[in-house]
Formats: C-alpha cells, structure tokens, sequence
C-alpha cells in the first residue's frame, strides 16, 4: 500500500521524530533585530549566516507549522548548480554578471556540504554530480544547446555523453544522450533541514513554530499570538508567500509531486547500472527529476496538478491517485526492469515561481523589508546563496554576493484569477502535448507549440 502525504517520504521515515518534539509558539509581543519569516532552508540559512557573522545579533525564526513543513522537507534532495533566471540576467545585465552568478552557484554546493560537515550534520551527502538525459531527437537538440551554453557561462568542467556512454552510467531506456555536471550532490533534505534548526539554535536563534505569520509590514511581522518588531523583517516563504496579506499574486504556488519504491535489491541495481551516485533529470518540458535514495530506493518527481485556483496549497503533502500513476508510468518507462515495483510513498509540495521565472534577492534599507526566493524548483542550494547574499545586505557589506544580477530584482505580479488558473493549466496541457508529439513524431526540433507556451509564460 502507498502512503500518500505524511508530508513526505522523508518524514514518513524519519526514526528522529518522537526525539524532537515542537518547538514553542510565539507567547506575546517581542522584539529582536532580525525577523525572519519562515523555517525552511532560506530562512534557517539566514539566521546561521547572520548569527556566524554578528553573535551579539537577536535573531527570531517563526514558522507556522514546523522547520521544513514546506519545500525544504519535500524536495527531491537536488543539491546542485542551477538557478532559475540566469539567461534573464544575462540579458539585462550582460554575460559577465551572469557568469559571476553562475560561478557563485558552483561554489555554493561546496559551501553546502563543507557547512554540513562543520556542524555535523548526516544528510546522506553524495557528490556524485548531475546527469540530464535526452530521449527523442528534440530532447537531444535541447540537450547540446543546453550543454553549449552552460560551457559559455564558464562550466568547463561539464562532460556530453552520446547513447551508450550516457547507459554505460545509468540504463535509461531510449536515452540517445546526456550532459553531466560535477557540481551537485545527493542530499536527504529532511536530514538537512533538521540539522541546520539544531545548528541555529546552538548559535541562539530563537525559533517559534506553530507561529503563522498573517502580515509582514515594515519593521514588524504580526502573528495571531503576538507582534515581532524588528528594524529587519525578512519574508523566506517561498511557495507559501501567496497565503501572507498583499502577496496573493507576487509569486504562484506551483505543484511538484514525488514517488519512492521500496528498497530495490542489489541484481536490480546490476540492471540499472546507478553507481555513480549522480542525480537524474531530463529534457523534456515537463521535466522530471530523480534520486538513488541512500537506502537504495528510487525516489522520481515531477509535475502532477501544477497550479491550485486561487493560490491554494496542498494538506499535508497529499497526491491525487492519477499523479501518482502517471510517476510510476515514468518510472516505468525509464527502467523498465522496474515494472510492477512497489511505490510505498507519494507525496506533493509547492515551489514559488515569479511572473519571469527569476529567483531574487531583495533587502528595503529604508522599510528593513527583505525576501529571497522564487527559485522555481532550484531552491536546495540557491536558498543557501540567497541567505549569505540577505545577510550583507542586511549588515550593510558590499561584497561579491551584494553585486550579483539578481539581487533587488523587480518583477511584475502574475494575472488575477480565474485568468492565473486558466493560464498555468493551458500552459502545462501544452508542455505536456509537445513531448507526446516529440515523442511520436521523432522531430529533431522543439515543436512550435513548446516554444510559444515558454514566449507566453515568461520563461524564454
């Protein structure tokens, strides 16, 4: 039987739970220096970088349910390279600037996994890289021009595989190509998140859970048990931003789900050929994404419904049965040794995606109202960039990080309703069907019809 929600499979397995009861809510009105809004990776980065940075500063965390309620304890455990907007960036502020930003991402899965060995914490790192694989000729296409311009933005040390080098890694059914990159990592990301609230509370950041925060406003975030005023006030909700006053359309919630087998045994590995540790993604444009589990599970994700009427998010990380069906199908159809295997998890989460698909950094000296987000589905490690980059801003240092394109970035809001949810649904109908027909018609290019949803999304 598949257990669907528990928020995720990472904590529908966690053995460390009943060690760790609730932290407190907020008691009554406070005051701190720093404000932070939201437990999850953005938020519990902050906090470290600025407690590292300046011991003697009052930081305050509220989370309105617990740390990593949300993406941060439901993603797929990609610690990687990526960040959403770069090319956007590239064409505001030239190639150079994106390069510097590109190059900070790199380093930032470094910071990542040193930071977790400092404070030791056991996320099941495996730095076995990235592989992006294509399996029809369009996919392929997309693929070489993917890995053309990673290599200008300076990733020289990215390989392309053809066909049989990219199954001499891992045994894809259909695969005719893959790019692969050192610059990204395995994580449990529960593990992760778990272990950084423990490493903040050891540098003395208070943290309030159970604590929904309704309105942030300059200088003071408002809660139902109390105010928190603080001259900084940072907002680090990421796909949960829609539910704070004011924000409804700044950035859409959108819908990721995921599956996890049951541990596969050793002779279906030998199969497989997954050794290497490397995450998996591919071309298509409803992208999948896919991990070895460190207990020898697959866990696959991707889109299922990708957009809630109204902004609305899931309870508790539940899927719809045919989300669930369609992962397996996909599982399936990438190895199909795997035919009738167990799927003993499913479970969904929101990512925050702006109008331009562009992550950002933002810090008001003059209001001290700060965010960061918007990493449409890149958040594991572009959050812990984000949070070194919130913590100059906020102690006033011009640095390398302060001068990066993305940061006080301004975006236009996403459409009201009913017209957001019309759109989003159109848009993904139409990625959906331009990989059927990619993958029917064998055509070596993106079909028109992918290529008008990106112009009318705002991706491309």
């Amino acid at each position: 039987m598949t257990i669907n929600g528990g928020i995720s499979f990472w904590y529908a397995t966690d053995e460390t739970a009943p060690a760790h009861p609730p932290r407190a809510p907020l008691t009554g009105n406070d005051t701190a220096d720093v404000v932070i809004v939201g437990g999850g990776y953005t938020g519990l980065w902050t906090a470290y970088y600025l407690k590292t940075a300046a011991p003697d500063l009052r930081v305050t965390v509220l989370e309105q349910k617990f740390c990593g309620y949300g993406a941060s304890g439901r993603n797929g455990g990609w610690l990687y390279n990526g960040i959403a907007g770069r090319d956007r960036y590239a064409a505001l502020h030239g190639q150079q600037a994106a390069q510097r930003l590109q190059h900070a991402m790199n380093r930032t899965v470094t910071e990542v996994i040193d930071i977790a060995a400092k404070e030791g914490i056991d996320a099941d790192i495996h730095r076995g890289g990235v592989l992006e694989v294509a399996r029809t000729p369009a996919q392929l296409s997309r693929l070489k021009a993917f890995h053309t311009a990673e290599l200008a933005f300076g990733e020289t040390d990215r390989e392309l595989y053809d066909a049989t080098d990219t199954r001499a890694r891992i045994d894809i059914a259909g695969a005719v190509g893959s790019s692969w990159t050192p610059h990204g990592a395995r994580i449990h990301p529960l593990k992760l998140v778990k272990g950084l609230a423990a490493a903040c509370e050891r540098l003395g950041v208070t943290i309030h859970e159970s604590t929904p925060v309704t309105e942030i406003a300059p200088r003071r975030a408002l809660t139902p048990y109390g105010t928190v005023r603080a001259p900084y006030v940072l907002r680090c909700t990421e796909g949960f931003t829609a539910a704070l006053k004011g924000q409804k359309r700044s950035w859409l919630p959108m819908n990721s789900s995921m599956i996890a087998t049951a541990p596969l045994p050793p002779e279906v590995w030998e199969q497989i050929g997954w050794s290497g540790g490397a995450t998996l993604g591919d071309m298509a444009h409803a992208y999948m994404y896919a991990q070895r589990t460190a207990d020898d599970r697959i866990a696959i994700g991707g889109r299922g419904v990708p957009y809630r009427y109204g902004s609305r998010t899931d309870n508790d990380g539940r899927t719809q049965p045919a989300t669930i069906d369609s992962l397996t199908n996909l599982l399936t159809s990438f190895f199909p040794v795997l035919t009738g295997v167990e799927i003993t998890h499913a479970w969904s989460g929101v990512l925050g995606v702006p109008r331009d698909w562009c992550a950002t950094v933002t810090l008001d000296a003059r209001t001290g109202l700060g965010w960061a987000g918007g990493y449409v589905g890149s958040g594991v490690a572009t959050s812990n960039l984000a949070a070194r980059t919130l913590r100059d801003l906020v102690l006033g240092d011009r640095t390398e990080l302060t001068t990066l394109p993305w940061v006080n970035h301004r975006v236009r809001r996403w459409e009201p309703e009913p017209f957001r949810w019309l759109g989003v649904q159109a848009l993904y109908a139409a990625y959906r069907e331009a990989d059927r027909r990619e993958a029917t018609t064998h055509t070596p290019t993106t079909t028109p019809l992918a290529r008008l949803a990106d112009r009318i999304s705002g991706r491309h």
